[in-house]
């Protein structure tokens, strides 16, 4: 972990965890501690050590009322990372490095603020040597970081995160998907769809090499991130104009996906900043 990346990063949630364990997040579970949340009756919530004497004089019809505080509860942070060939793609970055630099750091932000932090990997199935199982201790962490660092992807496709997306539960949890999302737009919505229960924040990972500076003429060899077959192609203006419509097509169908089923994806272009990231997290939307 270089000197720039941050010790600290910070997540804000906007819904309220259910979770009985105390930690750093807004609840539903009241308490005797925490924030201030309502008063209501006596009845309602028969605990005469928070008598509000004031709003009970007050009230003309007698009535005692007590103050209810709010809870704080720690919640689980799951991420999804797509290992597919597309992920392989080394240009002015090289995207696992990106991906286990992010894991490394959640990893331990997570554990910092008393949450549960989890790890799926997956290309065309999950890949368990490569995850880790909710937690929040440290062993493991360093194992789980140097695998992803190691990894080299090579399959085909990333059809495994729906089958990871079921790994994450029941229970709401903010869900960290990780991938430059080259699916399928089918099996993009499926990702999303099976993870419609959760918080979701898609990561997408950008090199700018993959579509920056084409030419307008002349003979390319190009390749499938995903298959590793090759062609030679004439560049041409029109085709040029086209390939870019198509990536910005994609981009706008993914973007919306995200948006309709979770938070608004951040985008990572060659280098993580961390900066914007943190902006991003903080808004908890």
């Amino acid at each position: 972990m270089n000197a720039a990346v941050p010790v600290d990063l910070p997540y804000r949630i906007v819904w309220r965890s259910r979770a009985l364990r105390q930690g750093m997040h807004r609840s539903s579970q009241w308490g005797a501690g925490g924030m201030f949340r309502d008063l209501v009756s006596l009845t309602e919530y028969p605990d005469p050590r928070r008598i509000d004497l004031r709003q009970s004089l007050r009230d003309p019809f007698e009535a005692l009322h007590v103050r209810r505080f709010e809870e704080k509860s720690q919640i689980g942070v799951t991420m999804l990372l797509d290992v597919s060939g597309s992920m392989g793609f080394e240009g002015r970055a090289r995207k696992m490095a990106i991906a286990a630099e992010l894991a490394e750091v959640f990893a331990t932000a997570v554990r910092r603020a008393g949450d549960t932090f989890a790890l799926y990997a997956a290309d065309e199935a999950v890949r368990d040597e490569l995850g880790s199982p909710p937690t929040r201790s440290r062993a493991g962490e360093a194992e789980m970081v140097a695998a992803l660092r190691a990894f080299t992807p090579e399959a085909r496709s990333a059809s495994g995160l729906v089958e990871a997306a079921r790994k994450v539960g029941q229970k709401r949890n903010l869900v960290i998907v990780v991938s430059d999302f080259l699916l399928p737009e089918a099996e993009l919505e499926a990702l999303f769809e099976a993870l419609a229960a959760h918080d979701v924040l898609p990561i997408r990972l950008v090199d700018s090499r993959e579509s920056a500076d084409l030419p307008s003429w002349g003979l390319m060899e190009i390749s499938d991130l995903e298959t590793g077959r090759r062609r030679l192609v004439a560049m041409r203006p029109s085709l040029k104009a086209e390939w870019q419509r198509r990536i910005e097509a994609r981009r706008s169908f993914f973007q919306s996906l995200a948006a309709r089923y979770g938070r608004q994806p951040f985008e990572i272009t060659d280098r993580i900043r961390w900066d914007r990231l943190g902006a991003h997290l903080a808004t908890g939307a």
